[in-house]
């Protein structure tokens, strides 16, 4: 039976795959990606190699997780940050809920973070009276509009400069006719209010560093390194696969992160965060905590196939790559992770009944594996999913009469001479209207390979 998880993502990807003026606005900031791109990647003068050895990383730190978290607590516990170890949402939000209660926190400042999006963060908060403010621009500006992210790294790439100022205009009374600069500095100007108001500021994670003890985070805006040092606590949520092995290994990581995810050889802030503010110093948080979150994540890593996308950066190069991604957005997925890595990992981390259709949401062409700057086989890893998802029975009837056909029909050099493309079509595009009705119909050519072989044979 199909879940409402499928009916859904039909649903609206049905509806964006023909609304032009979406179409117009991601092609066109995706374009601006893909022209910048290039250029961040001239600061390497052996990609190929530079991909290899963060995949290397990669797997030492994900092979060895429960060695290089347990240092990473070691390290940042003696600095005085407090570590907490949440097994799923509802135990991370618990324990901030605890946080809040405890500094009768009425307001939260909170930077770029997907994994808050994931936990659904801002909803809790509301459930018991804390205010959260997104603090990136993009981010603040979906937070407005009442949307969750529709891009792991451009929260609002579905809007344009005049949606945009739209928006402001309706909900703050600036002036439509405003600029993308003077809108910027607008936001500025409020949010500055909200990082000296809040009494509790969160943050992600780029990457947890294992041998120091520590948080990287990479932004373009600033608005992370205030939520973090302005606030007297800081509260750091990050799921448990962003650890990597050493403090060194940001040499690699920080510039194929920028280069990837925005065409930056390096992001204008980098910040490395090893507990609250120590003994005679004059900035930063009083109290530090870190939340560690599984969330399926130890589903997936018990997968020896599919275990290498908790490999990923969050770039977003493979949402950019994505043919079908480029047509229907990121809100058709209705997931926290859509494009190519979330159709991936999301049937592993919310159940296989409900997200297995994610995995036939491609069209296989390679280019999401192509980009990846730490060489994940997305493509393959989507096979796997839709093997995966067979296995657990997940196919319907229809599904398993037709590959039994097709099987059959196959394995019989006799039948597939014998039907004419008239025929073919008709069974394909007619018969099977699952196929039909999400792709462009199927056209057989009139005469088989076999046909055609033996004729040319007979030429001669």
């Amino acid at each position: 039976m199909e879940s409402i998880y499928s009916e859904s993502f039909n649903a609206k990807s049905t509806a964006k795959a023909v609304d032009l003026d979406h179409r117009r606005k991601i092609n066109f900031n995706i374009s601006k990606y893909n022209a910048v791109v290039p250029k961040g990647k001239m600061q390497f003068t052996n990609l190929p190699r530079v991909k290899e050895l963060a995949k290397n990383k990669k797997w030492e730190a994900i092979e060895h997780l429960d060695l290089y978290l347990t240092q990473f607590e070691d390290q940042i516990t003696k600095r005085g940050a407090k570590v907490f170890w949440a097994e799923d949402s509802e135990q991370a939000l618990n324990f901030i809920g605890d946080i809040c209660k405890e500094k009768s926190c009425k307001s939260i400042v909170k930077s770029k973070s997907m994994v808050t999006e994931e936990i659904h963060l801002n909803g809790y908060l509301e459930s018991i009276g804390v205010e959260s403010v997104e603090t990136d621009l993009g981010e603040y500006i979906q937070q407005m509009d009442g949307e969750a992210p529709y891009h792991i790294v451009t929260p609002a790439m579905h809007k344009s400069k005049e949606d945009v100022a739209k928006l402001f205009a309706a909900h703050l009374g600036t002036d439509i006719n405003l600029t993308p600069e003077e809108l910027t500095l607008v936001a500025r100007k409020n949010l500055r209010e909200k990082y000296t108001q809040a009494e509790i500021g969160v943050t992600g994670a780029n990457f947890i560093l294992s041998d120091i003890g520590g948080i990287a985070l990479t932004e373009n805006e600033g608005n992370a390194r205030l939520s973090a040092a302005w606030p007297k606590t800081h509260i750091v949520i990050v799921g448990i696969e962003k650890v990597i092995p050493s403090i060194t290994d940001l040499g690699l990581f920080w510039p194929l992160l920028a280069t990837f995810g925005t065409g930056q050889q390096v992001t204008v802030y980098n910040s490395i965060i090893t507990g609250p503010k120590q003994e005679g110093e004059t900035d930063g948080p009083e109290e530090m905590y870190v939340i560690l979150l599984d969330n399926g994540r130890t589903e997936l890593l018990a997968n020896a196939k599919s275990r290498e996308a908790l490999y990923c950066i969050r770039c977003g190069a493979c949402l950019n790559a994505c043919p079908v991604y480029k047509n229907i957005g990121g809100h058709a997925y209705d997931t926290t992770y859509s494009g190519p890595i979330g159709s991936v990992i999301t049937p592993h981390l919310r159940g296989m009944h409900d997200y297995h259709h994610l995995s036939d949401a491609s069209s296989l062409c390679g280019n999401c594996t192509e980009v990846c700057p730490v060489k994940i086989n997305l493509h393959e890893l989507l096979l796997e999913n839709r093997r995966e998802a067979v296995v657990a029975g997940e196919s319907t009837y229809a599904e398993k009469f037709a590959w039994k056909m097709w099987k059959q029909a196959s394995l019989s050099r006799m039948i597939m001479n014998q039907g004419n493309a008239t025929i073919k079509n008709w069974v394909i595009n007619k018969m099977f209207k699952g196929w039909s009705n999400q792709r462009a119909p199927l056209e057989f050519p009139k005469k088989t390979f076999n046909q055609l072989y033996k004729e040319s044979q007979i030429r001669k």
